[in-house]
């Protein structure tokens, strides 16, 4: 079983869908919350039909929605963990408002790092972290390819993944090379708040929280990056107690 069925048999609720919004950065659903996932999509010619119902979302339930996130098609996999995220209810008592990149800086300090995907805050990693190993699907300069991940990640002492692999579906591929004296994150907004996660061996769950939904909605809709998106909080989940 993939986390992603984990996920979605453990839904304990459904409820009708308020709006669907896909941007170019990112994709939300309104339902029981307003949840967010990366906004991504597959490689096709001009005209491929990449979401079935297009047009009609917004009349489906969010369970519905949410059972596209085991979907081939990318757009309609980011929906459907948009609309996952949009059905959780997070107990915020346990989690601290913050950034991933202070836990991960605070963490890495002097240590091998392996961060899976693109973030803002590599060059602030990169200075604290001993060697820190970028691996992304588009490598940029000083960056390695996905391939690498089998021969990095197995040497690393600090794992973060971008949530953004729940929608490409690589996630669990990369769990299963995270070796088990390594402390693992997931962070982005797509990340889901839920204890399932620490069952995979995850041990920080970084992400997003929608606490003003006009101001996403209006921000994404407008094509904002995440430092642009207005009406969120940034929060962290540990699995017990924190380690100094």
């Amino acid at each position: 079983m993939s986390i992603i069925d984990d996920l979605l048999n453990k839904l304990d609720t459904d409820v009708p869908v308020r709006s669907v919004l896909v941007g170019v950065h990112w994709t939300v659903v309104c339902s029981r919350y307003c949840g967010m996932a990366a906004t991504l999509m597959s490689s096709h010619s001009h005209g491929h039909m990449q979401v079935q119902d297009a047009g009609r979302l917004h009349r489906k339930s969010a369970r519905d929605l949410a059972e596209l996130a085991r979907s081939p098609e990318l757009l309609e996999a980011s929906i459907g963990m948009a609309a996952i995220n949009s059905l959780l209810d997070v107990d915020e008592s346990t989690s601290r408002e913050m950034n991933a990149s202070e836990v991960l800086v605070r963490r890495g300090r002097g240590k091998n790092v392996a961060l899976v995907g693109h973030f803002p805050f590599i060059q602030e990693l990169r200075s604290a972290a001993g060697q820190l190993w970028v691996i992304e699907q588009h490598p940029a300069q000083d960056e390695y390819p996905s391939e690498a991940a089998a021969d990095l990640i197995p040497q690393a002492d600090i794992v973060a993944i971008t949530s953004s692999a729940f929608v490409n579906h690589t996630l669990d591929g990369l769990l299963s090379l995270c070796p088990s004296p390594a402390t693992v994150m997931l962070l982005g907004p797509s990340t889901p708040f839920s204890p399932i996660l620490f069952d995979y061996g995850v041990e920080i769950i970084s992400g997003t929280r929608v606490v003003d939904e006009e101001a996403v909605l209006r921000t994404v809709g407008q094509g904002a990056s995440f430092r642009q998106v207005e009406g969120v909080k940034l929060l962290t989940f540990v699995n017990g107690k924190e380690k100094k």
